[in-house]
């Protein structure tokens, strides 16, 4: 720097020995780079430069590379969630079907471990896995295995019994397995551990031949025909024994039409009779709905109980226990002949200027089966919320009928929580045009549930999510028919998942709120909720059904795990309703027991008590049969089972729709006290 200061300064220095012209080449040509501090801004602003232009170039790229990455990341999630899923039903089945000791967080090792040493394998805790060669201690180990499985199958499943003993002395080791077609066909109700009455050669490691002394039993029919091996005893050779079972109480439900809409007791002669008949029977107790329709029907905080305090006077005198429902819905069907039992009178006519107290549906059709609960807050019925009339109700209730419950009379109290005093939407509902197995239709376009969505929306930062889908068909659509529940449908999308967050949040609330006052109300009683069994496309990754219903329950998610842990903050009883498969089912991709399976033990785990409830369906024997395996599974390490059990009949006992001795025959079974066949 001093050096072009001083040129600067004395610009004729060098003009002494050069001539000018010279001296200005020379200084153009031996124009110094700058150094120090201006080197490193030059060296800033060149790259800054570049960066710019470089930016320029790659904001598009980059920006794409972007969502494909966090789409990628998506799917990833989705994917993992969904192998979760299936790895937890796969282990569950091996714990209840096959008796597998496996770890409550078991990996695919504890699997293949199990697995092998059910199949008489060792394996070292190091994972070092052999079979001892010795024949005689496989000939011994063979024999325990088939023993074993011939116990475990006949005490569990309808499965093949061995039709004359075994001979391993005569069998022929082939060359080939593959050269063989299997003679052995496996019943596919065989649990895991049946499996082991199967035996497949072993290979040996060295020259690949099969080794004789480890598998004495192979494909030939020169060894054994496979109707030589297995039998079909599904005929009512083998009998399931409910003899010292756990004895499960049973209460019957009375008819609806025993007490008219002025709360008067219909016929008290014939209520005497079916009473006796069931005591007859040796029924534990009888359920009773208390109408909120009958009961406060023609003003508000009128409530008339007088022919309520008759039945239960009737039913005290033979000695029966009792169950009652607060039955806050709609009860009778449009092509039914028996009693309609309608919300209110007084609630009606606030319906009339304020359509939005009920539910909803797209097309703006209103649903009057039970109040929307976007109204369980709102001071829209004559100055109540909808959740303080509820409690007003089961106040007086607890009132008015406070001897019975000091006396023990009165056991339990059902809370009715939405349609058929069931926790979920009306999203099936019959007089919407609804016919099974449709999907149904969410039921979310009242004003009140529409503001609480847009709430919701607007605390997500995506305010246009509030709104219901616009594609998820109608009540009788099936799934596939929909781009909302197909497979891959916008259920899974990110509004999707907000959606039905929403929408399953929404029951959940409803339900606590609820429970919170019928605590209060009911003090140091039974409380109890009714789950329903929507088991129709279960089989298929939406659950589209069960998602109508309020129940955020796809292939890859627990929706009922959240509404347990309300269940369970409330000391609840949950009571299900219990189906069985019918020939309908395999069209609709339907899994009655699937349903049952999860619901029931989650239900357990989460340290519930567990009551059941047969379907309209469920009249004959082998569907009672199948509610009473379902009630008291014996092959339960646990030995946990229903606490109790509600007949529901179509219509009274006395009509004949009901044959007294299979009822009977369904009591005694329930209470331990007979052996049953399951499959008649």
């Amino acid at each position: 720097m001093n050096t072009i200061e001083n040129i600067d300064e004395n610009p004729n220095q060098e003009s002494l020995t050069q001539p000018p012209t010279q001296t200005q080449n020379q200084t153009q040509s031996h124009s110094r780079r700058p150094r120090g501090f201006a080197a490193t801004a030059a060296a800033a602003a060149a790259a800054a430069a570049n960066n710019n232009s470089n930016n320029n170039n790659n904001n598009a790229s980059s920006g794409k590379g972007k969502k494909e990455r966090e789409k990628e990341k998506e799917r990833t999630k989705l994917r993992e969630r969904h192998r979760r899923a299936i790895t937890s039903r796969m282990l569950a089945g091996l714990r209840q079907y096959g008796n597998f000791p496996l770890p409550a967080r078991a990996d695919m090792n504890d699997v293949l471990a199990a697995l092998a040493r059910e199949a008489g394998w060792t394996v070292e805790p190091d994972g070092t896995t052999y079979r001892l060669s010795n024949q005689s201690q496989s000939h011994h180990h063979l024999h325990q295995q088939m023993a074993a499985a011939a116990a475990t199958t006949t005490a569990a499943f309808p499965v093949r019994s061995v039709e004359s003993p075994l001979s391993v002395k005569n069998c022929s080791v082939k060359a080939s397995v593959e050269c063989q077609p299997s003679v052995l066909r496996i019943d596919e109700s065989l649990s895991p551990a049946s499996f082991d009455s199967v035996v497949i050669p072993e290979r040996d490691s060295r020259g690949g031949e099969f080794n004789a002394s480890t598998s004495p039993i192979n494909n030939s029919v020169e060894c054994l025909e496979a109707d030589q091996l297995i039998q079909d005893v599904r005929a009512g050779e083998h009998e399931d024994d409910f003899t010292g079972t756990p004895y499960i109480p049973v209460y019957v439900m009375l008819a609806n039409h025993v007490i008219n809409n002025f709360c008067q007791l219909v016929d008290p002669e014939l209520i005497r009779q079916e009473i006796s008949h069931m005591k007859a029977l040796n029924v534990d107790g009888v359920i009773v709905n208390c109408w909120w329709g009958i009961v406060e029907g023609w003003n508000p905080q009128k409530y008339a109980w007088s022919g309520y305090r008759e039945l239960f006077n009737i039913i005290r005198e033979f000695n029966l226990k009792v169950q009652v429902v607060m039955a806050f819905h709609e009860y009778g069907a449009n092509d039914s002949g028996d009693a309609w039992i309608s919300l209110p009178q007084w609630v009606m006519e606030i319906g009339k200027g304020n359509q939005d107290i009920f539910f909803t549906d797209r097309e703006g059709r209103r649903n009057t089966e039970c109040l929307s609960w976007g109204v369980d807050k709102e001071r829209v019925l004559n100055g109540r919320t909808g959740i303080e009339v509820y409690f007003d109700f089961m106040r007086s209730f607890r009132t008015e009928f406070d001897d019975l419950f000091v006396a023990g009379l009165i056991c339990a109290v059902e809370i009715g929580l939405g349609p058929s005093g069931e926790l979920k939407y009306p999203s099936l509902s019959e007089r919407m045009g609804w016919r099974y197995p449709g999907i149904g239709e969410f039921q979310c376009y009242d004003r009140y549930l529409q503001q609480s969505l847009r709430k919701a929306a607007k605390l997500r930062g995506h305010s246009f999510w509030a709104r219901g889908p616009d594609n998820a068909g109608q009540y009788n659509s099936l799934p596939h028919e929909t781009g909302f529940f197909c497979e891959r449908g916008d259920y899974d999308s990110y509004y999707g998942r907000f959606f039905l967050n929403w929408y399953a949040q929404t029951l959940i609330d409803h339900a606590d709120n609820v429970l919170s006052l019928a605590s209060l109300a009911f003090e140091e009683t039974k409380i109890i909720v009714k789950v329903p069994g929507v088991y129709w496309w279960y089989k298929t990754a939406s659950h589209a059904a069960e998602l109508t219903a309020g129940y955020y329950n796809p292939s890859n998610q627990d929706g009922y795990a959240p509404v347990f842990e309300v269940l369970k903050k409330h000391s609840v009883t949950m009571k299900f309703v219990c189906a069985v498969p019918s020939l309908q089912d395999q069209e609709a991709l339907a899994d009655p027991e699937g349903l049952s399976w999860q619901v029931l033990n989650l239900a357990w785990d989460r340290g519930l008590a567990v009551a059941g409830e047969n379907a309209l369906s469920c009249y004959d024997r082998e569907g009672c049969m199948r509610v009473v395996e379902m009630a008291k599974p014996r092959n339960d390490p646990d030995r946990r089972h229903f606490s109790f059990f509600m007949y529901q009949q179509p219509s009274s006992l006395l009509q004949g729709t009901i044959c007294f001795s299979d009822l009977g025959y369904v009591i005694k079974c329930m209470h331990g006290d007979i052996a049953g066949d399951l499959l008649p």
